[in-house]
């Protein structure tokens, strides 16, 4: 007993004593924090994408199959799932899968140019030199097999400018076209006469009428749902008919969307917000459940009013409040609680509701996050907490599961002990702390 005692317990980098998994926990832990990070993968991935890299050939080829396609359909990741399946095609015990697999978790054809992307980054020189590097004949034949997926308008979406272009993955595995329309439409692919995709994009700098060209995009069913969110105010403005706009967003496709891109949307046309409202709510339907009592700390102070990018609209106290939204729907036991110079209970709301109810809980002041920690953490309730980490005291350990979560991601956190940190916002950080819950 004492010597399988030794094999499960390990140490952590700062020495506390922690557990040891075996190799298909490990990738799933790995793939897990990938889930997190995955926009930033040549980045801050590089650790993560090497640890994969050498526990693929120690878990079973089925296995590590059926990994990458969980990975792309439930838990919606691109890059991780290719990095998988190239590391697959390296090893002769898990080679004879990378076709099926490759084919199937191939969803968009941009996907097919980032996994010779992902094949080759080893390869050494220019990428002229690294597009000599030989393909598995696997690895081809699932690449063939996934070309075949896509019509003259999404090949021509993203077909576009970069060291792997799509008429290379066409030169390089030579799919066979399904009949004479598709091989007329490869043909136009290789010679760069694809005619230009009919997006709203494309539409508006062509300089159309931009009520006619809204209205007829909407009408052929051509603007996707986050498109469809971030022109409400460009539609209200151009003279989009409001029953035209609430009917688009009663038909679009939410599964993708998350409550925090409603939450901005509103802003900017309130006299939507039912229409809204009813779209959050049907995107939540049949997430996974967040399991056990949870007790979600949010951030209200003055600094959480800054915008989570240059580049973004978005407020982060916007993001904390959509996973606040999200956490209410999925929790089976959740309480909420703002925080700023002192601590608030939350009514027990949800949607738009919610959000105002958090908004409006106290004055936005400074970030007493330590007395905020000290009166709402308990050692039966996991215990969340949003916030830009500016914490003017000390933050003491967690006395349970305790997740810090930084929407910020400034460089120097706060917190003792076990905290489980996740420095800046995702979409999927609900979902994360989720599955790595469940192993």
């Amino acid at each position: 007993m004492a010597t399988k005692n030794k094999r499960l317990f390990a140490r952590t980098h700062e020495g506390t004593k922690g557990r040891a998994f075996g190799p298909e926990q490990q990738l799933r832990r790995a793939l897990m924090n990938c889930m997190l990070w995955e926009d930033q993968f040549y980045e801050n991935g590089v650790t993560i994408a090497e640890r994969m890299a050498e526990l693929v050939p120690k878990v079973k080829a089925e296995t590590v199959a059926a990994m990458a396609v969980e990975a792309r359909e439930d838990m919606k990741l691109r890059h991780a799932p290719l990095l998988i399946v190239r590391e697959m095609a390296r090893h002769e015990t898990h080679r004879g899968l990378v076709a099926d697999t490759l084919e199937r978790i191939i969803q968009r054809p941009d996907e097919l140019t980032e996994f010779l992307s992902i094949y080759w980054v080893d390869a050494l020189g220019p990428m002229q030199q690294r597009k000599k590097a030989a393909v598995s004949a696997q690895a081809k034949k699932g690449l063939a097999r996934a070309f075949a997926k896509f019509d003259a308008y999404q090949l021509a979406k993203y077909d576009r400018d970069g060291a792997v272009r799509l008429r290379d993955v066409l030169f390089l595995v030579h799919p066979k076209p399904k009949d004479a329309d598709q091989e007329k439409v490869w043909k136009q692919l290789a010679e760069g006469e694809l005619a230009s995709p009919d997006t709203w994009e494309v539409s508006l700098s062509a300089g159309a009428d931009k009520r006619e060209t809204f209205e007829r995009l909407i009408a052929e069913k051509k603007l996707g749902a986050l498109a469809l969110l971030r022109n409400l105010r460009g539609m209200q403005v151009a003279g989009v008919p409001k029953r035209t706009i609430a009917k688009a967003l009663e038909d679009m496709r939410v599964d993708r969307v998350l409550p925090y891109r409603f939450i901005a949307a509103a802003r900017y046309a309130p006299d939507l917000e039912p229409e809204l409202e009813n779209a959050m709510f049907r995107s939540i339907e049949g997430h996974h459940r967040l399991k056990g009592k949870t007790t979600l700390l949010v951030d209200v102070s003055g600094s959480m009013s800054g915008l989570m990018s240059r580049r973004s609209e978005m407020m982060r106290l916007d993001a904390a409040v959509g996973l606040a939204v999200l956490a209410r729907e999925i929790g089976e036991d959740v309480e909420i609680f703002t925080f700023s110079n002192q601590v608030v209970k939350v009514p027990a709301r949800r949607g738009f509701a919610l959000r105002d109810a958090i908004v409006a809980s106290q004055p936005h002041g400074g970030t007493l996050l330590g007395s905020a920690i000290a009166k709402v953490d308990r050692k039966d309730r996991r215990l969340i907490v949003f916030t830009d980490e500016q914490s003017h005291e000390r933050v003491a350990a967690p006395k349970g599961r305790g997740y810090m979560v930084n929407v910020a991601s400034y460089q120097n956190g706060v917190g003792e002990g076990d905290w489980q940190r996740i420095d800046g916002f995702s979409e999927k950080i609900l979902d994360w702390i989720i599955a790595s819950e469940a192993g």
